[in-house]
This record gives C-alpha cells, sequence and structure tokens, in this order.
C-alpha cells in the first residue's frame, strides 16, 4: 500500500460547477475508466469515486480512506437504465422516490444485482443507489459510461469534505484526480431509506426530509433510534450507521437543554471549567452571549434557516482542527426538518458526549 501511495500524483481540475466543461469531464471520466479514483462534487458533500463494476478500484477506495470493509459505499447513478443495472428487484416504492426527488439528495436501498461487486455493499445483498443533483456529478457519470461507487471524499471518520480544498488537505497524492468546483449546495450527506422492507426505514436523516417525504412523495417512514444517532448499529446497513463518523481531532461536547438560555448557559459553564483551548459552536442568535462572556466562539448560521447550519458544519469542525482547539462545545438543535440530520451528525461526531 504505501509504494502504491508513493506513486500517485494527484491532479486537480478546476470545473464550472454550474456548465461543465465538456472536455473537462472527458479528461476525468477517463481516469475512472482506467480505474483510477476521481474526487468529484456532488450537492451534498465531494464523495470518492470509482468505477463500480471495477473491483479493484473499489477495494482501493477503501485503503486510501481507512475505511472499514463492511461499511457500504453510495452507487451514484444518471439516468434509470443504470438504476436497472445495480439493482434486480426494484420496488415499486423506488421508482415513486425517483421520480419526485431524483436528482437529488436521497439515496434508496434496494436487492443488489449480479453485477455489483460485494466490496461495494460491505458484503451486503442490499445496494444504497442515487442520481445526485449536481450538473458536474451526472455528466461525469455519463462520461464515465457506469455508475460511478463514492463514499465522501475524507479520511475514514473525519468531517466530510464541502469543497475541494478539504479533499486536498485528507487525500492530496493519494487519489489520481480531484475535480474543483467550489462548494458544495447542502453541506451534509443524503438521506438514506431501505424500501426492502413492508414500512420503509430511514437509515440516515438528510437534506430530503422525514416531513417532505411524507408530504411530496406520501411516505411515512419508521425513524429508529440509530437514524437520529442515539446508537450504533450492529451491522452498517447504509454509510453512516456504525463507527465513529464526521469527528474533528478535538474532543467534541454536545449540549442540550429546554431553551437556547439554558443551552447557552451550560456551554459557557463547560468552557470555563474545562483547562484547555476550548471553544464553542453557537449561532448567529448566540454569539453575542458568548463574546459578551469572553468566551471563544464562531457561528454555524442561523436558528432561523437551519440549512444554513448544515452547510457550514463540517467545514466549522475542520476550522476547529486548523485552530488546534483541544475542546469543542457545541449547542443542539430541534429536531425536525433538517435538524434531524444536523443532531445525527453531531451525535457521531461528539463520539455520544452529550450533557
Amino acid at each position: 500500500m504505501d509504494e502504491e501511495m508513493n506513486n500517485i500524483k494527484t491532479r486537480i481540475i478546476r470545473i464550472d460547477p454550474i456548465s461543465p466543461e465538456e472536455n473537462k469531464i472527458k479528461e476525468v471520466s477517463e481516469v475512472i475508466k482506467k480505474g483510477g479514483l476521481v474526487a468529484f462534487p456532488t450537492e451534498t458533500v465531494y464523495g470518492l469515486g470509482a468505477n463500480c463494476y471495477d473491483e479493484d478500484a473499489i477495494l482501493r477506495i477503501f485503503r486510501v480512506k481507512g475505511r472499514p470493509p463492511d461499511n457500504p459505499l453510495i452507487v451514484h447513478i444518471s439516468n434509470l437504465d443504470m438504476l436497472r443495472e445495480v439493482s434486480e428487484e426494484i420496488p415499486e416504492l423506488a421508482y415513486r422516490i425517483a421520480n419526485v426527488a431524483w436528482p437529488g439528495p436521497i439515496t434508496v436501498v434496494m436487492k443488489k444485482s449480479k453485477r455489483v461487486p460485494y466490496a461495494v455493499t460491505g458484503s451486503l445483498d442490499t445496494v444504497a443507489v442515487r442520481m445526485p443533483a449536481h450538473p458536474v456529478a451526472l455528466k461525469l457519470i455519463d462520461k464515465s459510461e457506469v455508475p460511478i461507487a463514492a463514499p465522501s471524499a475524507n479520511l475514514s471518520g473525519k468531517p466530510s469534505p464541502t469543497n475541494a480544498m478539504h479533499v486536498i488537505t485528507d487525500l492530496f497524492n493519494k487519489i489520481d484526480t480531484i475535480i474543483d468546483s467550489g462548494e458544495t449546495f447542502f453541506g451534509v450527506e443524503s438521506t438514506i431509506i431501505d424500501v426492502t422492507r413492508d414500512v420503509p426505514i430511514l437509515l440516515r436523516p438528510g437534506p430530503f426530509t422525514v416531513e417532505e417525504l411524507q408530504e411530496k412523495i406520501g411516505i411515512k417512514v419508521e425513524i429508529p433510534k440509530v437514524a437520529r444517532g442515539i446508537s450504533e448499529a450492529e451491522k452498517a446497513l447504509a454509510p453512516g450507521m456504525k463507527y465513529r463518523h464526521y469527528a474533528p481531532k478535538a474532543k467534541m461536547v454536545l449540549v442540550t437543554g429546554n431553551c437556547i438560555e439554558e443551552i447557552v448557559t451550560k456551554a459557557i459553564t463547560i468552557s470555563r471549567r474545562e483547562r484547555v483551548k476550548s471553544i464553542v459552536l453557537s449561532t448567529d442568535e448566540t454569539l453575542e452571549y458568548y463574546v459578551q462572556e469572553k468566551v471563544a466562539a464562531i457561528s454555524l448560521g442561523t436558528r432561523k434557516n437551519l440549512y444554513s447550519i448544515a452547510k457550514n458544519l463540517y467545514s466549522k469542525l475542520r476550522e476547529c482542527d486548523e485552530k488546534e482547539v483541544e475542546l469543542i462545545i457545541c449547542e443542539s438543535f430541534e429536531e425536525r426538518g433538517i435538524g434531524l440530520a444536523i443532531m445525527n451528525r453531531l451525535r457521531k461526531a461528539s463520539g455520544g458526549k452529550i450533557v
């Protein structure tokens, strides 16, 4: 593996996120066709992609990331013909989701076809599939002429990358190509739903919310504890269900409370009590409280728009690492809409350290 890493010289290619240049996309697609690894933008986070059917390339993803082999990848497609290639039993519910929400930040888990290597699925008989809503990702899949299997383009366990610099920090000269298309749109990974059951189950919350599933598609899903980040799955049926994820280098504590005032008071108390370099991840609404109390804090965004919190979350966690913070104290959020996904990520990132 060390010899393999030493021979890699990563190429960084800037591609317009709205109007991708055809010649650049074609050039990068050749890397996929030849068994290479490409970091590419999606609307959620940057992914680390390889030809879904090339088992050697898939195994290289796991080696580069340090990813446990039982943690499955998501297969990214650009049309429904590819869906029929990677799954041999597609429930009617999967088509309903596709018709309303694809391209978009929602992944469906269904029975895999024989063409998909078990390396992609973590040895499971099911496969997680989605159609990303990013022009660069869709064109890359089209030009590569194969589904692209991809986890997030980071070292395993670290906060996911929401811009190319995050990928460069983690994977430069470990993979073949990094596409730089600026910031991602949502900043947290896709919603994942298992549609192989009589009652669909939420495996990971994301930008396409539980409320939208019911309102726009007419789906009511079961929400287990693992989807809230309260417990860890014994078996990873989808990415993000097992192992510590999204975690900064610093220790992290998630602060809860019945009201904003209680949360802020707890955060200030912890910051003063712990004799280490600490910082509070606050919000626009609470930042001034910490400033007045001379407690180091940075804002994740506004509580009036939780999508702003989601978009900034991983970049702020990485910023804390850059500041060499030893303790991160983070405010909690209401578990409605995308707040459910935010709290899932915060619980995972804190390793269950909640006060």
